[in-house]
């Protein structure tokens, strides 16, 4: 049996959209107005969006049972396995100690929460974005953040706001490749578009999250650092995705942040050290230092985090593991019975792609780094078990969120708010980005948007006579401000934040900048469209002739000996230098 997708089942757009709309308007009202709980805010937008999936778009109940299943399992994994090791590396670099380490040299470079913020949100959470993406970079620099001393809302938030920028090119180029996929326009050409837009976003960023903690006042204090931080992170973006492609942006973009701001720190410094108004007061002990070996140690689970996560990413390591660790299977009873707007079958696969995942390369960084840092493996299970109770409600939300992002897919209720955006003719360039924007709120990814919208986005284009190539950079680039206000994301920073409960007040506090940076973003896609039409890449659709590739496996051997390599060679020097302490502190008791 199958059931074909409706857009318009009032046969009037306009009461069509306005139906369409009210499972998202919901959560926006429960979060907002309610002050709901996000899981269950979530939970209820599900039922609501399968009752009107049912009864007004005459989708079969049990297909709409089924969409509603595949998205919950798809957000327990890969998703939450992303947030599961991401957390637990941080709770066992806190059970060993090594985090008050790691806190000590981030106050000693600064302990200004401003700048703070700027190496750990910004740079280090773009290049988090760069390597892994799907959730990663929040669940991990929020919980820095927090373990710093910054206020949990602020924490989260700030985290979730600073994600924006380095979102279009995260997890190695992701959403661009399924843009580039979707609608045959190269990925060179999708990357430069998107190249010439978010640098802009990019630019600012640093300076609106800054005035964002403190106001403009004592943003001016250190405005020479937010400024060094901002350009060399947009250059770096720039650059990269103009002459790289999207693979490289957020990796090198916030390495050259990081580096270029920490060497400007050490020649200038704020006059006023800031912090939170109701902050404990943090003193830094001047006489104690820590020794090259011990920095190591203490940044060794980041360290590894790094290496695992970059090494995943390779495509060779990748078709390795999915060679042999890998369960592909068709979703029964969905998959291929939903027949799109386009006339085709709606696939319903599910790839448990256990060993490339990105959760994998985070859980198994834990694992290698408990010896390293002073750990057993049964404290080690104790931290994990300690995990999973932490975050029992956040991957209850998630799970219900991809589970309402697949029913408003496949139901065509996305669908609907979608061909209504597209009647706007000649402005459509202004509201591509909201598109992509709402994509990603609903989805939680941008991948998912891309995949989506894109080539809508791209038909819309060509039908009113606009480079293709520009709306669908724009649905890109709008989508990554959807991603702070995406449930899911939200759900992630407030586990990280330790917010579980408090969702609703993350959703306000950063809502409202959402849309701000969403308007900026429309407004420079219409004056790119109209006004810079230059800035817009020249490039030839792609054809069949080079889709077929063959795996060697060769260079994935290569690749892993490697890797064993750069970890072997880090342990050893950590356990090297975790003895030479020792045989010190010997020597002294001795004397």
């Amino acid at each position: 049996m199958h059931w074909s997708q409706v857009t318009d089942p009032f046969n009037n757009l306009a009461l069509s959209l306005v139906v369409a709309l009210v499972p998202i308007l919901f959560i926006f009202w429960a979060l907002i107005i309610k002050k709901m709980e996000g899981y269950k805010a979530i939970l209820l937008a599900t039922l609501i969006a399968i009752l009107i999936a049912i009864f007004i778009y005459g989708m079969p109940v049990k297909l709409s049972i089924l969409s509603v299943a595949s998205g919950a399992l798809y957000g327990i994994f890969p998703i939450c396995w992303i947030i599961v090791g991401a957390l637990f590396l941080f709770n066992i670099t806190i059970k060993s100690g090594q985090f008050e380490i790691i806190k000590h040299f981030m106050a000693s470079v600064t302990s200004d929460r401003r700048l703070q913020a700027l190496l750990i949100a910004f740079s280090f959470g773009a290049f988090l974005e760069g390597t892994a993406g799907f959730g990663a970079p929040v669940a991990i620099t929020a919980a820095m953040l927090v373990g710093l001393g910054f206020d949990p809302l602020y924490a989260a938030g700030i985290c979730l706001i600073a994600n924006t920028a380095p979102v279009a090119f995260g997890a190695i180029g992701i959403p661009i490749t399924v843009a580039s996929q979707v609608t045959s326009i190269p990925e060179m050409a999708i990357s430069q578009m998107v190249g010439r837009t978010l640098p802009i976003v990019s630019l600012i960023l640093p300076f609106y999250l800054v005035v964002l903690m403190c106001g403009i006042k004592k943003t001016r204090e250190v405005f020479p650092s937010v400024l060094v931080s901002g350009l060399s992170f947009a250059s770096i973006q720039w650059a990269c995705s103009n002459f790289l492609g999207p693979s490289l942006p957020d990796i090198l973009a916030g390495i050259g942040s990081i580096v270029c701001l920490m060497v400007f720190i050490k020649f200038w410094k704020p006059k006023n050290t800031w912090r939170f108004a109701n902050e404990v007061p943090h003193l830094i002990n001047e006489e104690t230092k820590h020794s090259t070996a011990q920095l190591v140690r203490a940044w060794s689970p980041y360290i590894i985090l790094t290496i695992m996560i970059i090494a995943w990413g390779l495509q060779p390591i990748k078709e390795f593991f999915n060679s042999f660790g890998q369960v592909v299977f068709q979703f029964p009873g969905i998959h291929n019975a939903i027949i799109g707007v386009d006339g085709k079958l709606i696939p319903h696969v599910f790839k448990f792609n256990y060993l490339s995942a990105a959760g994998t390369a985070i859980f198994l960084s834990a694992i290698i780094v408990i010896p390293l840092i002073g750990l057993s493996f049964k404290s080690g299970a104790k931290v994990f078990l300690a995990t999973l109770k932490q975050l029992l409600y956040p991957i209850i939300t998630i799970a219900s969120i991809l589970a309402f992002a697949s029913l408003v897919n496949d139901s065509g209720i996305i669908l609907t708010v979608a061909q209504a955006l597209a009647k706007t003719g000649y402005l459509f360039p202004f509201f591509a980005p909201v598109l992509g924007w709402l994509g990603v709120f609903i989805t939680g990814s941008d991948t998912s948007s891309n995949a989506l919208f894109g080539k809508l986005q791209s038909a819309t284009a060509t039908s009113i006579g606009i480079n293709p190539v520009l709306t669908v950079a724009a649905n890109t680039s709008g989508g990554v401000i959807g991603k702070m206000i995406s449930p899911s994301s939200i759900a992630v920073a407030a586990a990280a934040g330790n917010l579980v409960g408090k969702e609703s007040k993350l959703f306000r506090f950063t809502v409202k900048h959402s849309f701000i940076l969403l308007t900026f973003t429309c407004f420079i896609v219409l004056a790119q469209t109209y006004l810079f039409s230059s800035l817009i890449p020249s490039y030839h659709l792609k054809t069949l002739d080079n889709i077929l590739s063959t795996h060697d496996f060769s260079r994935s051997y290569i690749y892993l000996i490697a890797l064993a390599i750069i970890i072997g060679a880090i342990a050893t020097i950590i356990i090297l230098g975790n003895r030479k302490k020792i045989k010190v502190a010997k020597s002294n008791i001795k004397e």
